[in-house]
């Protein structure tokens, strides 16, 4: 078993952080960027913050997965590269997600309980979803 974990270390995932370009990254107020960057970012982000773990296997395939997939379904850091019918989408489906709560998973709040999102700051999130949503002449229910 030893010598099964001392191999499984020879294959392990790049963690990377891709170069950010400033002018593609979302826009939003201090108090929105500072909750993104809290809960949101370390997934959806160039700007994940790689802990110890994620440079052990097995350990290491899950969290680069995850961040992979989040950085697929919704970066940040490349906002405004889609053009306004994805933004929509990606509005919506963020009012969606934070309605029902489903974000950041669980397994992500039991390792980084500083991620949790609070009351407060999903009624903030809300206000500015809805806001973006409005903007752009969309009816956010």
């Amino acid at each position: 078993m030893t010598i099964l974990f001392i191999a499984m270390q020879f294959i392990h995932p790049k963690t990377t952080n891709p170069p950010i370009d400033k002018s593609l990254e979302l826009k939003a107020t201090k108090e929105v960027k500072d909750i993104l960057k809290k809960s949101c970012y370390d997934c959806h982000s160039f700007e994940t913050t790689w802990p110890i773990y994620s440079k052990i296997a097995p350990m290491s395939w899950l969290v680069v997965d995850h961040v992979n997939v989040g950085r697929e379904v919704l970066n940040y850091s490349t906002w405004d590269n889609l053009d306004e019918k994805m933004r929509i989408k990606k509005l919506q489906r963020s009012l969606q997600t934070l309605r029902s709560g489903m974000m950041p998973l669980p397994s992500y709040i039991w390792a980084h309980p500083e991620a949790e999102v609070s009351e407060k700051d999903k009624e903030i999130l809300y206000i500015w979803l809805k806001d973006e949503l409005d903007k752009r002449g969309i009816s956010s229910y």
